[in-house]
């Protein structure tokens, strides 16, 4: 295993880069864009969800081109030609920033949104290909512990530069970050099955989703596997947006507290992720999902029910995204088990398709929750209690094994 880790950590940092540069870009025009003349049309929480959905449409619109680029051609020349053409797309964000042109600013996160959804079904299946069937838990738990560390780091720097604004350091920290991941992206070895022709040969996104669950369904617990990752990033994206509203409304504090806030929640992912991969090893429990839903479920009652200080709070975001973390990695590795081969790329993609689906809902119940409650944000977590039951009953009646395998897991833990 030892060995595998050397040869997964390029993957892992050009994983954390891109992530970082996602988060760092679009949290910068959330708290910077404010001071600009904003239109009329358009409030804060409303930007927020305008920048976040275009994070999410690239990947309802171009993931079947991408996994057919992961099926049909090398992953690591995609990768690499795609991780360089991130400098070009934040050189226009750049731009957008210089002349404080809101829009142009959206424009460029839907450009890297774009970028990033023709790479990831490739830069996903590369996990196997490095670390094996035997690595896939453990490979699974440290990406995407690497990718919430992005969404940390990334998110509390352009909280910090923020109250600190500085044209030269936002273009010198988004095109250096850019140029680092293709760097580690041409770093990258991997053992890669030989192309195939046999992609997916449409790109209309409902025939691509039909035909990839479909395929999915010839392995067991895969499509259980998709319905239960892009769970997991429904929640997380609500909460990401609910915590700003929440911080300011609520506790009334700074654009840099409430980075540190949002970074404490990637923290708990990661760790959670991270620490789960780790314990999971070459196993993959699926038994961890129903105890980790419950942990979920009760914390989030705890926040809506229980008046905290800021520090509690601080707390429970912390517990709720170390929960969520456990919930994720089993998800994900049960999809990376299964002997999908070359075609991988196209099922990854259909996985991406699925989650950022779910986000973009996550992103309109957050939207229309605070629209008709004038921006409460307990509110928007009551709703989330409410979507989390919901997720915990299909894993319940749907695969009732779910819950043989979590008595055995706690057996083992007394």
């Amino acid at each position: 295993m030892k060995g595998n880790n050397k040869k997964w950590r390029e993957l892992f940092v050009t994983n954390f880069l891109g992530v970082f540069n996602d988060n760092f870009l679009k949290n910068s025009i959330i708290f910077i864009s404010v001071t600009w003349s904003l239109p009329t049309w358009l409030s804060q929480s409303q930007l927020i969800s305008l920048v976040a959905s275009c994070l999410v449409v690239p990947y309802l619109i171009f993931s079947p081109i991408g996994g057919s680029l992961a099926v049909k051609y090398s992953k690591l020349k995609v990768l690499r030609l795609l991780k360089l053409i991130e400098v070009p797309v934040m050189l226009l964000a750049c731009v957008a920033f210089y002349k404080q042109w809101v829009l142009l600013a959206v424009l460029s996160v839907f450009a890297l949104g774009t970028q990033s959804c023709l790479y990831s079904p490739s830069k996903y299946s590369l996990i196997r290909d490095i670390g094996g069937e035997d690595g896939v838990s453990y490979g699974s738990g440290m990406f995407e512990t690497m990718a919430f560390m992005g969404i940390l780091i990334g998110t509390f720097i352009a909280s910090l530069i923020s109250d600190h604004y500085s044209l030269l350091l936002f273009a010198s920290i988004g095109i250096g970050v850019a140029f680092l991941g293709f760097y580690f992206a041409k770093k990258i070895r991997a053992e890669e099955l030989p192309v195939e022709m046999t992609g997916s040969s449409t790109i209309n996104p409902y025939k691509f989703v039909k035909s990839n669950y479909k395929f999915a369904d010839r392995f067991k617990l895969v499509n259980s596997a998709v319905f239960g990752t892009s769970a997991f990033w429904l929640i997380a994206n609500m909460v990401q947006m609910n915590i700003i509203v929440h911080c300011k409304g609520y506790y009334h504090i700074s654009n840099s507290l409430t980075g540190v806030v949002m970074a404490c929640a990637a923290i708990g992912i990661a760790l959670g992720t991270g620490i789960t991969g780790k314990i999971m090893g070459t196993r993959v429990l699926k038994g961890l999902i129903i105890p980790a839903l419950i942990g979920i479920i009760t914390i989030l009652l705890v926040i809506v029910f229980i008046p905290l200080s800021f520090t509690a709070f601080i707390a429970m975001i912390i517990l709720f995204a170390f929960t969520a973390g456990m919930f994720q990695v089993p998800c994900m590795a049960l999809m990376q088990q299964a002997d999908l081969g070359r075609k991988r790329g196209d099922t990854v993609a259909y996985l991406n398709m699925m989650n950022f689906v779910f986000i973009l809902i996550g992103t309109l119940v957050f939207s229309v929750t605070t629209a008709l409650t004038d921006e409460n944000s307990f509110a928007v977590f009551g709703v989330m209690v409410v979507l989390c039951l919901f997720i915990l009953i299909y894993f319940l009646v749907r695969y009732p094994d779910f819950r043989n395998e979590t008595a055995v897991l706690l057996k083992r833990n007394k």
